[in-house]
């Protein structure tokens, strides 16, 4: 079953796995968490991206088994543009009663606030800290044009070839992360950005772009076919996806701390006891087996916390992001 699943169509796998979570988030109902505290109608899960991304299928995965816990339907409203700031500020604007969650990654809470001129909100004031919800896989991969097999056999040909490299990113996270390790190794590139991983991959694989940094969504299934290589990853630990890939810090590359993540918000003034029940049930959802199981074939690792450990984490992470656009003075266009 596994070996066909894999061999699917990337939508195909994705309605079999979301089919699955409903099973899971049936095993997880216990009678609704502390279910005393939310308004009796159905949450808004808004997402700053469009219906059959990553973070869309994510979300809607670990809705549905939410729904489930806390004993009420959870619906995932799109809101894609803007890098998530269309989605964020119609959070920001909801009441906070617990009705209305955000699904913000590190584009929109960390990346637009820092790397616009004018910051379209405040992330720390305009949002109330629910939970962590994970962190996405991310893998180097490189064109298969590109003579190398290793992280640092790529690095020394791309340090002899920095007149004529072309590197992509589809979102702030895979830029930064190309721009840690080329600029710890020396090396410089002309980096394109795109609106997405599609396109991309597509210039990848025909040797116009040599290198990015792309989802775990994205890449294994290329690679399994030698369409394109993979080097590295940039979580802490192998991938179970690509367990052959080892990690930066394997490769003793320590320029490497951007990680690209997603967590759960509220509107600003969320009562504590409202964002405990939800960050419960969310905790519980993403701790589940099951569901940190197939989340993992989605490219994504799953853990929750509690509102102030969330907060504690969201807040190292966004200083990071901060200290490594002022010291490569990155400029958004």
């Amino acid at each position: 079953m596994r070996d066909k699943l894999e061999r699917a169509p990337t939508w195909a796998r994705q309605r079999v796995l979301i089919g699955g979570l409903a099973g899971a988030g049936l095993a997880l109902s216990g009678g609704g968490v502390g279910a005393q505290h939310l308004p009796d109608r159905p949450i808004r899960l808004i997402v700053g991206f469009a219906p059959g991304g990553a973070a869309d299928v994510i979300a809607r995965s670990i809705g549905q088994a939410l729904g489930k816990v806390l004993d009420r339907q959870v619906l995932i409203d799109n809101r894609p543009g803007g890098d998530g700031i269309i989605a964020a500020t119609a959070v920001r604007n909801a009441a906070p009663d617990g009705a209305t969650l955000l699904l913000g990654t590190n584009t929109a809470m960390v990346a637009a606030p820092t790397l616009r001129p004018v910051p379209p909100f405040d992330p720390f004031k305009d949002f109330s800290p629910i939970s962590s919800a994970g962190q996405f896989t991310m893998f180097l991969v490189t064109s298969p044009q590109v003579p190398v097999r290793t992280a640092p056999e790529f690095l020394a040909w791309a340090k002899a070839h920095a007149g004529s490299l072309n590197t992509a990113s589809s979102n702030s996270a895979s830029e930064l992360a190309l721009l840690q390790l080329l600029a710890g190794a020396g090396v410089r590139a002309t980096n394109v950005r795109y609106k997405g991983d599609t396109q991309a991959l597509v210039d990848v694989m025909a040797g116009q772009i040599q290198a990015i940094f792309t989802t775990g969504t994205s890449a294994p299934a290329l690679v399994r076919d030698g369409k394109v290589r993979a080097l590295l990853t940039l979580q802490p630990e192998r991938s179970p996806l690509l367990p052959d890939v080892p990690t930066a810090s394997e490769l003793g590359i320590r320029e490497l701390t951007i990680l690209p993540w997603a967590g759960f918000f509220g509107p600003p003034g969320l009562p504590a006891a409202v964002a405990g029940q939800l960050s419960d049930g969310l905790q519980k959802v993403l701790a589940d087996p099951t569901v940190k199981g197939q989340l993992v074939q989605q490219g994504f690792e799953a853990y929750g916390m509690s509102p102030d450990k969330f907060a504690a984490f969201f807040k190292a992470r966004y200083d990071g992001w901060v200290e490594t656009i002022r010291k490569y003075d990155v400029k958004f266009d």
